[in-house]
């Protein structure tokens, strides 16, 4: 299944540690990730499922491929900027947000409108939304929990 992880490009090395536990679950469950491709949480949870021999998908936000990070296996270079954020769940089956500001608010409504199933860690509170969020608190939690919701 392909897993989309959202989440701030600036993070604490906290949050990079979290980001980089998901990975290390999705890739050791043979999970492949979509991410943004650049800094933060997208290079963290891809360095941690590199380490557990993952594939790793960067949809990045400019027209250079180059600009991805290091553990991106297959980069798609989009120049679309912000607007890229609809594309990041899109190609996901599931979404895995983690802490970021109002970009990853867009991705996780874009989430939304794709009906992907969203389960968040240490995220957004969007109780106030209609968006069916499941709230968890551990990484491995966040991949057992797309696994249920996609029947994987």
């Amino acid at each position: 299944m392909r897993v989309s992880v959202i989440g701030g490009g600036t993070v604490t090395d906290e949050q990079a540690a979290r980001a980089e536990a998901v990975g290390r679950e999705l890739g050791s469950r043979g999970h492949t990730v979509v991410c943004g491709g650049r800094g933060g949480t997208m290079e963290a949870v891809c360095h941690g499922a590199k380490e557990e021999g993952g594939t790793t998908i960067g949809i990045l936000p400019s027209e250079d491929r180059e600009r991805a990070n290091d553990d991106v296996d297959i980069a798609i270079a989009t120049g679309l900027g912000h607007a890229r954020n609809a594309l990041v769940p899109l190609n996901g089956d599931a979404v895995i947000a983690l802490a970021g500001g109002v970009g990853t608010l867009s991705e996780i409504g874009f989430a939304g409108i794709y009906d992907r199933p969203i389960v968040g860690l240490e995220t957004h509170a969007l109780s106030d939304l209609e968006i069916d969020l499941e709230t968890v608190e551990t990484p491995a939690a966040a991949v057992d929990a797309v696994e249920v919701a996609t029947d994987r």
